[in-house]
């Protein structure tokens, strides 16, 4: 053999060694998580358009989505029938809010293989981001070539639970649990399709669930306090609601629909307490608000507080009719001089004549003048 050739051989391979060990050492590097490393090492290999999916995976992992894309670019010119590359590349454009250029990808990638159900689920995401009616066309040919698509199904029973189809929703969301039974997504969905058509009974068992598998909202613990309360559970129905504080402090309705189960169940101190935290954080009108608080109130015999009470939410709406003879009924047991009672009557009679109150205001009327007869003789 001609030493010159020898010599170009031997040279040849201890090249093709060289590259070989900064492939692996770029390798390994990526690997342990050392990618802006890895990045170099790939980039000073001699024929960079063979790892340019791998500089584009690198960037992905530190970040420069930019880049990313761009080396992604680059492997398609080198390598325009890698659907693998085109799959990565057109999800990063899903993320990246490029959502017309990835459905072009995806379509292409459907048409190179049809029958791969996540290319038309990763569709069907970029049509639905574009607000496109087809979206849930794709989701269906994702869920008709895998039945145990766990997204897809998701995608298509949120839609019917939506429209409040609860027979269809139910039958998708079946459909996926038989395959992942602790998906909390669809026992999400289950729970308030039963709570959509209030079947309080099955939607609060739903929910329990997500609470066992360890899932903990706001919404979960409204809608679980929505429940109880609908059942009578009023005890566990303030649970659920205080669960629901520690995610927003400041509901005032959650603090005021609180202090309307502690109510129920006579337990007026805990319930002003509530209703009283609700008032001070509100700035709308208040009228029934304050009027639950003087029913409250009458209810604990402090009459005093009462009638402030009333006055408040008169004061917020002077057309509130209830609030006005709620207070002339606490004047009534707080004032001990009958003819006083008897004129908060006669006045009321006079300023709302055509009240449905009239009528009780004059029983009680009558009521005070026997009384008043009676004392005289």
């Amino acid at each position: 053999m001609n030493k010159a050739l020898l010599i170009l051989i031997v040279l040849i391979t201890l090249k093709t060694e060289a590259q070989t060990s900064v492939l692996q050492h770029a390798d390994s590097l990526y690997l342990n998580g050392n990618y802006s490393k890895a990045i170099e090492q790939y980039k000073t290999l001699s024929k960079t358009e063979e790892v340019f999916d791998k500089i584009a995976k690198a960037y992905i992992a530190i970040g420069n989505y930019d880049a990313a894309l761009e080396y992604y670019q680059k492997s398609l010119e080198a390598n325009p029938d890698d659907a693998l590359v085109k799959y990565e590349y057109a999800k990063l454009l899903s993320k990246t809010k490029k959502f017309k250029e990835a459905s072009t990808q995806f379509n292409e990638l459907v048409y190179i293989d049809y029958k791969n159900p996540n290319y038309h689920y990763e569709l069907g995401l970029v049509l639905e981001a574009l607000n496109d009616s087809t979206a849930m066309n794709r989701f269906r040919s994702a869920y008709d070539l895998d039945q145990t698509h766990q997204k897809a199904i998701y995608k298509i029973a949120r839609s019917y639970v939506k429209k409040r189809a609860y027979e269809q929703a139910e039958y998708f969301i079946n459909k996926g649990l038989e395959s992942y039974e602790n998906n909390v997504s669809l026992i999400s969905l289950k729970a308030q399709n039963y709570y959509n058509k209030d079947d309080y009974k099955n939607s609060k068992i739903w929910f329990q669930k997500l609470v066992q598998l360890g899932e903990s909202s706001e919404f979960i613990h409204v809608k679980l306090s929505v429940i109880h309360a609908e059942l009578s559970e009023y005890e566990e129905a303030i649970e659920q609601r205080k669960r629901a504080l520690n995610f927003n402090p400041y509901d005032s309705n959650g603090l005021f629909l609180i202090g309307t189960y502690y109510e129920r169940l006579n337990d007026y101190e805990n319930a002003e307490k509530y209703i009283l935290q609700c008032l001070k954080l509100k700035d709308v009108p208040l009228d029934y608000e304050y009027q639950k608080l003087g029913t409250i109130y009458n209810r604990q015999q402090k009459y005093k507080e009462a009638i402030a009470s009333f006055q408040t939410a008169l004061k917020e709406n002077p057309d509130n009719i209830n609030s006005a003879f709620y207070m002339v009924v606490s004047k009534d047991k707080y004032y001990a001089d009958t003819d006083a009672k008897i004129k908060l009557y006669e006045d009321f009679k006079t300023q709302y004549p055509e009240s449905f109150y009239v009528k009780l205001a004059n029983m009680r009327l009558q009521e005070l003048k026997e009384e008043k007869f009676m004392n005289e003789d």
